[in-house]
Formats: structure tokens, C-alpha cells, sequence
């Protein structure tokens, strides 16, 4: 079916041209009341709508935002991001235009250039996970950096408040009577940007606490995996009962999924014999766990709407080129108790 054109508005409004554009764009008050009706029921009439590419390109504006990113799109921690950023858009008349890059720079580029000549209103440039990156060459005025902060700053960035997160999980079992409070960490080659971060605010709200911190209790997981979590809590529960911990911060969800697998082949009781926590809110696995974990959130979506409102210029953020960090709530569930009563092993298997 081909499409209506302007010429056909106006001649079933037996107006002109002109006078059709000048409706349809609201650019002039002085048309009689009267013809404007008339013309916007002619355009209902033969299904016209106005071209917005066109209209863009007259108002020096696209409606358009490009959202660059690594491998966002195809792993479960970005789809709240994504939605926060999507549901700004649609609330300011935007449409957003994601691209996956699948980490690569050559395909990176071409994406950053391709979206350029397509006259985006601005960019958000964003990461998997918490990361320090390169500014890409040639990105416009308006980005603003996603999970990733860029080296030297320059432009806006939003990333979750790792550190703070940590200190969060370690107060929340401090609170609950815990004294013997182990970090279950992540020894990748590559360890991630927020293995160090949570790690100080553990030591933080240990500090805090009055707790001296045991070095002990600080273990690794060759993985960020179930498996890597598994392997680090067995050894903690390998110690001397009088060494051993009463609770566990694992640096992710998975990890403490590990950590319950490890605690069970001991014939532990979680959270009676030994409390955990973990990190991130995972779908489908924090809430799905026996008991349900106890875990810091990541504020995906929360940090996909500031993202886009900065873009799009409705929130000015404090200082444009510092990085905003974005709170990590506690979401509390059933795997956190007060520490088992003295003279209880909880290394102990039982029969």
C-alpha cells in the first residue's frame, strides 16, 4: 500500500501544502481554529502520518538515543538495565537503539560511527559489569558511561557503590550477632573491578565493629561460579572449630550457592549452623535458593534510568564529570541468624 504523502492531506482538507506542514508540527498559531481541525481530520481520514525522520532532521532532534554495549544484551544481569533505560526513553518520546558489540572494538567503532551519521540525540555507552575503559574515538557531546566509569573521566558515568555494598552485607551480620565473619572472594586472573571494592567495605564494617579482621577468613574461588564458591567454603570449613566462621559475605550469588552445597556436605543447617550472604540479586538464583538468600542488590535498573535522564538532559548531575555512584539496597531473606549457641560444632557432619 503506498504511502500517504502531505499532498494528499491537503487535498482532501482543500488546504495547501504549507498549511498542512504548519498543522501538523503545531508551528502556527494564526491558522484559523477551524482549518486546523479540518486538516487533522483529513490526516485521520487517509491514515497520514508525519515522517519523523524528516521532522528530526527540521527540529535538529531524531527522538533517537544509541545504547552501545559489550555483552549486555545476552547475559540475565542486564535486562533490568536495559528496562530502566528504555522505560526513561518512552517516557520522554525517545526510542532507543541498542547495539551489542559481543566485546568487540572493531565492531564497537562501527556502531559509535553508524549511530553518528544516524543523528542519535545522544549515547550511553555501557558494560556487563562494574569496569574502567577506554573512551571510545568519536563519541558525541551527550554520553554518558553505563556500568563503566572511562579512564580520566571527561564524561558522566553511573556505577554501582560497591564498596559500600560490601561494608552493607558485613553490618547486616555484625547486627546479628556475628564476630567470625568470612569473605568468600574471587581469584580470577582478571579478578573484576568489584572484588577489591567489597573487600574494603568488608574490612570497613569489620572495623567499624571493633572486629579485628583474620586473614584467615579471607579465601578465594578460582571462579566467580558455584563451584569456585564451594571450593573457597570448604576451606574455611576445614579450620579448627575454635578458627572456623560463623558466617559467610560471598562476592556473588553463585558463589554462595556454591557455599551451600559445601555447607550441606557437611550436614550444616543454613542458616542455624552458619549464615550467608551474598551479592548482586541474581534472577533465578538468589531467591531460588533453600532457604531464599540474603543478598545485596545491583541497581541495574535504577542505574539505567539515571543514565538515560542525564543523556537526555532531564537530571544534571552534581558534577558532570565525576561518576555517580549508585546505592546497593539489602534485600533480606531467610539465610541470615544469629550465630549458633557456644559449644555447638558447626563443622561437625552429621549421621
Amino acid at each position: 500500500m503506498p504511502r500517504v504523502r502531505i499532498s494528499d492531506v491537503a487535498a482532501a482538507a482543500g488546504v495547501s501544502i504549507s498549511t498542512v506542514s504548519l498543522v501538523m508540527n503545531d508551528r502556527d498559531a494564526r491558522i484559523p481554529l477551524e482549518t486546523q481541525e479540518r486538516v487533522r481530520a483529513a490526516a485521520a481520514a487517509t491514515g497520514y502520518t508525519p515522517n519523523s525522520v524528516a521532522r528530526g532532521l527540521r527540529m535538529q532532534t531524531t527522538r533517537t538515543i544509541g545504547l552501545v554495549s559489550d555483552t549486555i544484551a545476552t547475559t540475565p544481569y542486564a535486562g533490568r538495565m536495559l528496562a530502566g533505560a528504555q522505560d526513561v526513553a518512552r517516557e520522554h518520546g525517545h526510542l532507543v537503539i541498542l547495539v551489542d558489540t559481543g566485546d568487540d572494538a572493531e565492531v564497537e567503532r562501527d556502531a559509535i560511527r553508524a549511530l553518528a551519521d544516524h543523528q542519535i540525540d545522544a549515547l550511553i555507552y555501557a558494560c556487563m559489569w562494574h569496569r574502567v575503559v577506554d573512551a571510545p574515538d568519536h563519541l558525541p557531546a551527550r554520553t554518558v558511561f553505563l556500568d563503566c566509569r572511562p579512564v580520566g573521566g571527561g564524561h558522566p558515568a553511573v556505577v554501582p557503590d560497591d564498596r559500600a555494598g560490601g561494608a552493607t552485607a558485613v553490618r547486616e551480620l555484625v547486627a546479628a550477632g556475628h564476630r567470625r565473619i568470612a569473605f568468600v572472594d574471587v581469584d580470577e586472573p582478571n579478578a573484576p573491578i568489584a572484588s577489591a571494592l567489597r573487600l574494603e567495605g568488608y574490612m570497613e564494617a569489620l572495623r567499624e565493629a571493633g572486629i579485628e579482621p583474620d586473614p584467615e577468613l579471607h579465601v578465594y574461588g578460582a571462579t566467580t561460579t558455584a563451584k569456585g564458591g564451594r571450593s573457597a567454603t570448604d576451606l574455611l570449613l576445614d579450620l579448627p572449630e575454635s578458627r572456623r566462621p560463623t558466617a559467610l559475605f560471598c562476592f556473588n550469588d553463585r558463589m554462595a550457592a556454591g557455599a551451600y552445597v559445601a555447607a550441606r556436605h557437611r550436614g550444616l543447617e543454613i542458616p542455624r549452623d552458619l549464615s550467608i550472604i551474598g551479592f548482586d540479586d541474581q534472577q533465578l538464583v538468589a531467591a531460588e535458593l533453600d532457604p531464599p538468600l540474603t543478598t545485596v542488590a545491583l541497581p541495574h535498573y535504577e542505574m539505567g534510568r539515571w543514565a538515560t535522564e542525564v543523556a537526555l538532559g532531564v537530571r544534571t548531575p552534581d558534577d558532570p564529570g565525576a561518576v555517580h555512584l549508585m546505592e546497593c539496597p539489602i534485600i533480606r531473606r531467610d539465610s541470615v541468624s544469629p550465630p549458633p549457641a557456644a559449644g555447638r560444632d558447626p563443622g561437625r557432619r552429621r549421621t
